[in-house]
């Protein structure tokens, strides 16, 4: 039992040390993902979050290397470390209030051991526990031998390494303002015996004789005009300026008839599976076009991603913060999207409840539009 009481205070030391390192670290990979996580929460601006996000990584690896010193362990190190660790608390309460306590991942440990808010809140609170026993049992330096500057050091070191080392996500000059998919509107299912009503609709197309044409261009003609008003009316859409190109493929037109956009990360392993389950609608002649936006991480691994998914859709690469954009701050990847003359109608994003469904898909571009 006393060697267990002597060696205690340097295992939680090691512990702490160990927590706080890894969680930085797996915070850098990608950055961009904590990034985008400081920006949902609306604690910052794509352009603030470059900087708040290497500064609170930076407050990890500092304070993860203090906690193995004994220079103000006790007045400053140990006290901060509680508070850091009691202000991520409220924020996961917060969350798990806002939308409950095991969904999503709380980005503790970045994109590395994905941890929901209530498995990290608990892991904050055994810390917490652990670091009120160290402050008891350890003892920092004899007064007037304590030196600030070696706290003050660590931080700046740790600082500068973050701001030397990962550079600011680029954003394009013209990239817009996020946008919100609060429009979406599922078309409504029209049965193949009905016919729409629309009498007071203006003709699309220009008036024919009937004295100069046949009856059965007349019924052409008109069944032309019918399938014009189940459409819904033609738009432009976020995505208008992007050309897809791939291969031999025709440059692609997304706001024109029914066309799937899909918003994906290369080197993500849903972004993957999706387009394996879209190659497989897309064997049916009727589906739409399937186009891809790639995010800028790691375009190197494209044509891996391509062999591997057995794919030839057309595609475009953009930048990390155009990207998100675009897809919107508040959804998440593999994004689908369904649009029809530039309105989007559908939208899948990231692995949860809202994940994407190739069978849901299939079911709602098949539906009429009224």
């Amino acid at each position: 039992m006393g060697k267990i009481k002597q060696y205690m205070p340097f295992s939680i030391r090691i512990l702490v040390f160990l927590l706080f390192i890894v969680s930085g670290l797996a915070k850098m990979d990608p950055i961009w993902a904590f990034e985008k996580q400081i920006v949902d929460l609306n604690l910052a601006s794509w352009d603030t979050a470059y900087y708040l996000t290497r500064l609170i990584i930076a407050s990890e690896l500092a304070l993860g290397i203090a906690i193995l010193q004994n220079h103000y362990i006790k007045r400053i190190v140990i006290p901060t470390t509680i508070l850091l660790l009691a202000i991520f608390c409220v924020h996961l309460s917060i969350e798990m209030f806002k939308h409950g306590a095991m969904n999503g991942n709380c980005g503790c440990f970045g994109q590395w051991l994905p941890m929901t808010p209530l498995e990290a809140f608990l892991k904050n609170i055994v810390t917490i526990g652990l670091l009120l026993y160290l402050y008891k049992h350890v003892s920092e330096k004899e007064k007037g031998e304590n030196r600030f500057a070696n706290l003050l050091v660590m931080y700046l070191g740790s600082a500068l390494f973050m701001f030397m080392f990962f550079e600011k996500t680029p954003q394009n000059e013209n990239t817009e303002q996020p946008i919100k998919h609060d429009n979406i509107e599922m078309p409504k299912i029209i049965e193949e015996s009905e016919e729409p009503t629309n009498s007071n609709k203006k003709d699309s197309l220009s008036p024919v004789s009937k004295s100069t044409i046949d009856s059965k261009s007349i019924n052409k003609i008109e069944e032309i005009k019918k399938e014009i008003e189940k459409q819904p009316k033609k738009t432009k859409s976020a995505f208008a300026n992007y050309t897809f190109t791939t291969g031999g493929n025709k440059p692609v037109n997304i706001d024109e008839g029914k066309q799937i956009l899909c918003m994906f990360v290369p080197g993500c392993d849903h972004c993957r599976e999706a387009a394996k389950e879209l190659k497989k609608l897309s064997k049916d002649k009727n589906f739409p076009n399937v186009s891809i936006l790639f995010m800028d991480e790691e375009p190197e691994l494209i044509p891996e991603f391509f062999k591997e998914t057995q794919i030839n859709f057309p595609y475009q690469v953009i930048g990390v913060i155009e990207f998100w954009n675009k897809l919107g701050n508040d959804y998440n990847t593999p994004g689908v999207l369904y649009l029809w003359n530039g309105n989007v109608l559908k939208l899948y994003d990231g692995t949860e409840a809202n994940k994407f469904d190739p069978n849901g898909l299939k079911k709602i571009v098949d539906e009429k539009y009224k």
